[in-house]
């Protein structure tokens, strides 16, 4: 962690803390390509000093949301609004924690919607193998 850019401040002002890509990419193991694409998707904003990516705290705060909804299932556009939502009130606030639950509860109803397919896939698989092996039984038994 480094101090703000100029390393200037005021007494009434707290230095800002910012990060390099590579100190963010070790702080959420991932890789500086990784931060780029989510810069290039309007999800961060870093400063630039020359080429020099210099993120602060709502970088920070951006990057581990949108890990987070990546996680969870969400899609970039969902991420999005959610971290816009964060921009707007970042103590939260019930259009922002609606939207939130909305998105879970989509989510979830996806989720047991693949698990009842994968269910109904392993019983189509069980049935094929059964039949294999009896046609392969078969086969041995005339042999």
């Amino acid at each position: 962690m480094t101090d703000a850019p100029h390393g200037e401040s005021t007494s009434s002002e707290r230095p800002q803390r910012s990060w390099s890509i590579g100190e963010l990419a070790r702080m959420f193991e991932v890789t500086p390509r990784t931060i780029r694409f989510y810069e290039q998707e309007g999800l961060l904003s870093p400063l630039r000093q020359g080429q020099k990516r210099i993120y602060r705290e709502k970088d920070r705060v951006r990057l581990k949301l949108t890990l987070r909804g990546k996680r969870l299932g969400f899609s970039l556009a969902e991420i999005r609004e959610v971290v816009m939502m964060y921009d707007a009130m970042p103590d939260g606030n019930a259009r922002q924690l609606q939207r939130l639950l909305e998105i879970i509860v989509e989510k979830r109803a996806e989720l047991e919607r693949q698990v009842e397919d994968i269910r109904l896939m392993r019983l189509e698989m069980d049935d094929v193998e059964r039949r294999a092996r009896e046609a392969l039984d078969q086969l041995h038994q005339q042999a």
